[in-house]
């Protein structure tokens, strides 16, 4: 099996990585219902909600995956009595394709429709890998309306990419790996990439790394469009999220493993400091992969925060 450090060189060899929302009408939900909601410029958005008459959790997911990585949590959320929502990103699974939009204004403009949509109040923002850097932005560009607390888990929320004033960050020669990468064999690839780096399949973990939850993993992955795949990683590693983190004025979970490669734990650690009310709790040797890999774990520090 591919090394981390392997795996990272590898990806280096193969280079040689608007305004508030508009208004739309609102959707009746159901218990676990599914339906397409279109964004302000036409773009439809899938949408999962399972119900519930407590409290809503609205929950926004990592590349390169959909919704589906949250479905443990959605699941265990919805039975303790929780609203929860979680939809694809614009690009990414059963979501509409469209050949742009895949800025950080446009994800957040996205989000703010899906909860004006879903009709959700008072609701809690979580933000899972990239999804964090979504939460980061809605907070910052539509004034955190509609959102009482914030979770950010293992997430891309402060700088992922290496310069003179972030050392904490990843050589931009890693991402162009990547996109490069995402456009050759992709499956090949993705794959690797989520068994040897994503989950870290070689780390003990509470959830065994299977070859169904690669399997699994690499599904969702390959329902997104190459398009929205490469976009998107120029978005999460050159978008600078630290003149931010001061207008996240909410209550603030971060849930963060010590041994993530992806978004190393330097980032989550600098991202919680950031943040005025913030609460970090650290995942002992976890990696990028711990909704999956910890997710019992990952699921009880939400709902304790949620419901606090």
């Amino acid at each position: 099996m591919t090394t981390r450090r392997t795996f990272l060189h590898a990806s280096l060899g193969a280079l040689a990585a608007t305004s508030a929302a508009a208004a739309l009408p609102r959707l009746a939900f159901g218990q676990g219902r599914t339906v397409k909601i279109k964004t302000r410029d036409g773009t439809e958005l899938f949408v999962k909600d399972t119900g519930g008459a407590g409290r809503a959790v609205v929950m926004t997911h990592a590349w390169p995956l959909n919704a589906d990585v949250w479905d443990h949590q959605a699941a265990q959320l919805s039975k303790a009595g929780f609203r929860v929502v979680t939809y694809d990103r614009r690009g990414f699974g059963r979501s509409d394709k469209p050949a742009g939009g895949y800025d950080f204004d446009t994800f957040a403009d996205d989000l703010a429709n899906v909860i004006e949509q879903t009709g959700v109040r008072d609701a809690t923002l979580v933000g899972y890998s990239m999804g964090g850097g979504e939460v980061v932005r809605y907070l910052s560009r539509h004034n955190g309306r509609n959102v009482a607390k914030a979770g950010l888990v293992g997430a891309a929320a402060h700088y992922l990419l290496k310069t003179e004033n972030n050392p904490v960050g990843i050589d931009g020669a890693v991402f162009d790996g990547i996109k490069q990468g995402v456009q050759g064999d992709r499956k090949a690839y993705l794959a690797g990439l989520l068994r040897d780096v994503f989950l870290d399949a070689k780390r003990p973990s509470t959830n065994a790394v299977t070859q169904e939850m690669i399997d699994s993993t690499l599904a969702m992955a390959m329902q997104a469009s190459v398009a929205a795949t490469v976009a998107c990683v120029d978005a999460f590693a050159k978008t600078d999220f630290r003149p931010e983190l001061a207008a996240v004025k909410v209550p603030t979970l971060v849930l963060h493993g010590t041994a993530d490669i992806p978004v190393p734990f330097a980032i989550g650690k600098a991202t919680a400091e950031g943040v005025a009310q913030s609460k970090l709790i650290e995942y002992p040797d976890a990696s990028h992969g711990i909704v999956l890999t910890e997710r019992d774990r990952v699921t009880r520090d939400l709902q304790a925060f949620i419901a606090s």
